[in-house]
């Protein structure tokens, strides 16, 4: 293991799926087109592949040492620990502080809110809440995702549909607004806001670095939540705090839409800003599309993940292909000493927080 080269290009994982009491993945083995044949095609309790992540699933089953942490490919090296022993070459003076995920879900999850940074410091004692950001890459028929209630809702009346949703699994399935989403569609659910994957969508998902959900809703699909699964430890009527009830209605699904923006677009090259710092401080998005074009990777510690085509990153004395489903982190030791080249290759960039 030459540690000297891993610090100084871009990192390549193994395989890191978590499970979650929703199912999903169907559409993984055509995305991912691994060869030695990790997925099979079907749905499962493995919905999810976490992205060059040093954060740690919070799930009630546990499957590995750090589920939902990275491994280094080849190398046998858990990424937190690479992070924690070399930051200079890695993070440069930055933080790493965002989580990303490629998630496909075959039901509605349940509805479910994510806290602010100020209600994790008092009820988790953690800097970080749960803002996240959606990009769709794939439908099945009759998509839907949720954002907000369609009227305004108490904490009272919420606490009791929680209680009906026992012997009701639907009671919420017309109190939710939904969208049908396409294909490039930009989502962001600040922390607050209500909402909900619904069955068949297949989503990139970038957020702050936590697994804080709160879920008051007894049931996902025929798994029966229990309730620390709901409320992550806190009593019912502290967790139902973490929702925004002033949000709701049209309101609540405008919130969420975000427009990409055209950065850059010149010789085969195109540069989107999916989200960036004025939409929130949390992290960043873009999307790179080359078609026939090059660009420099210029910004580090950033993550990389190919969604379409084939292109190739090269450095000096370094080349190598990446296709769809591949991903990497550059590390900030590699900042604008690499670049991409492609004729039908898309990269989407995340970032961490602004600092």
């Amino acid at each position: 293991m030459n540690i000297e080269k891993i610090l100084s290009e871009p990192i390549f994982f193994n395989r890191n799926r978590v499970f979650r009491v929703y199912t999903g993945g169907m559409p993984y083995k055509k995305f991912f087109n691994d060869p030695n044949g990790y997925d099979d095609g079907t749905d499962g309790y493995f919905p999810e592949e976490w992205i060059a992540s040093n954060v740690k699933a919070i799930n009630e089953k546990t499957f590995g040492e750090r589920d939902g942490v990275s491994v280094v490919a080849d190398a046998d090296l858990f990424f937190d620990d690479l992070l924690k022993k070399y930051p200079e070459r890695l993070l440069g003076t930055k933080k790493y502080d965002c989580l990303v995920k490629i998630l496909d879900s075959a039901i509605r999850l349940p509805f479910q809110v994510h806290p602010t940074k100020e209600y994790s410091r008092k009820h988790f004692n953690s800097d970080y809440g749960k803002t996240e950001a959606w990009l769709i890459l794939a439908t099945r028929p009759n998509a839907k995702i949720y954002f907000g209630f369609k009227d305004r809702m108490t904490k009272e009346q919420i606490a009791a549909l929680e209680e009906q949703s026992e012997r009701d699994k639907g009671v919420f399935d017309h109190l939710l607004s939904f969208v049908e989403p396409k294909v490039g569609d930009v989502y962001l659910i600040r922390a607050g806001l209500v909402h909900a994957i619904g069955a068949g969508c297949t989503v990139l998902e970038v957020q702050e670095p936590t697994d804080f959900t709160i879920q008051p809703e007894r049931w996902c699909g025929e798994y029966h939540l229990n309730e620390r699964e709901e409320f992550l430890g806190l009593e019912k009527d502290v967790a139902l705090d973490a929702i925004d009830f002033t949000l709701y209605g049209e309101a609540a699904k405008n919130s969420a839409l975000i427009l990409p923006k055209t950065v850059i677009e010149q010789n085969g090259y195109k540069k989107e800003a999916l989200i960036d710092y004025n939409d929130t401080p949390c992290f960043a998005e873009n999307r790179h599309s080359l078609l026939g074009g090059s660009f420099v990777l210029d910004s580090a510690p950033a993550v990389y993940i190919c969604v379409h085509g084939t292109g190739t990153i090269t450095g000096n004395g370094y080349q190598k292909t990446v296709k769809r489903g591949d991903y990497f982190f550059l590390p900030f030791a590699a900042e604008n000493k690499f670049t991409a080249t492609g004729k039908d290759f898309v990269l989407i960039e995340c970032r961490p927080s602004q600092q």
